[in-house]
């Protein structure tokens, strides 16, 4: 149940799309809190694993640098192992008291996978290469979804328009964005 003294906080769209042998990952700049534009230029992604890995998250801003700090833990934790520390993440976040409160959602792609985490334990790897999470999210999934099946786009491309076709429409996404790459064409 949503707290009325409390605004509800939508703070991005953000889209992984892989294709070929590259894979990229995009996000909007918009905070808002309720109604209000809160910021435009957010920054919502980051590399990690001295650039062998992206990752995003929707959500509160604090959350979520809390979340890639843990998550570059469990990678010196687990030697490198891309998979293994994201289980581990999405462990501790669901059993852990102190991390249970953290209010976001993940999406963290190396050259091999595309994974979205979340504070229910949640490690879900795509069928088809996209993920999406935020307020646009299924927007910018569903124009993502049309250009790869339609087109001949990269990644990169298609990440970047779908996230525009997302900020035409949701009122809680807007034209900035930030698009990082891993593979062919790459441009982290």
């Amino acid at each position: 149940m949503t707290d009325p003294a409390r605004p509800e906080i939508r703070s991005t769209t953000v889209l992984c799309v892989r294709r070929g042998d590259s894979v990229a990952l995009g996000a909007d700049g918009q905070v808002s809190m309720g109604n209000t534009i809160m910021k435009g230029r957010a920054r919502k992604l980051r590399t990690l694993a001295q650039g062998r890995i992206l990752g995003g998250f929707a959500g509160s801003a604090a959350d979520g640098l809390t979340l890639f700090e843990l998550l570059e833990g469990k990678l010196d934790k687990v030697g490198g192992n891309f998979t293994r520390a994201c289980v581990e993440l999405a462990k501790d976040w669901r059993m852990e008291r102190r991390y249970r409160q953290l209010e976001a959602l993940m999406i963290v792609c190396d050259a091999e996978r595309s994974l979205l985490l979340s504070g229910t334990g949640d490690v879900i790897e795509p069928d088809d290469g996209v993920l999406a999470i935020g307020s646009g999210g299924n927007f910018a999934l569903a124009a993502a979804r049309a250009l790869l099946r339609h087109t001949d786009m990269s990644a990169q491309q298609v990440v970047a328009e779908s996230l525009r076709v997302a900020g035409e429409i949701c009122v809680f996404t807007n034209l900035e964005h930030t698009v990082l790459t891993l593979g062919e064409g790459e441009k982290a």
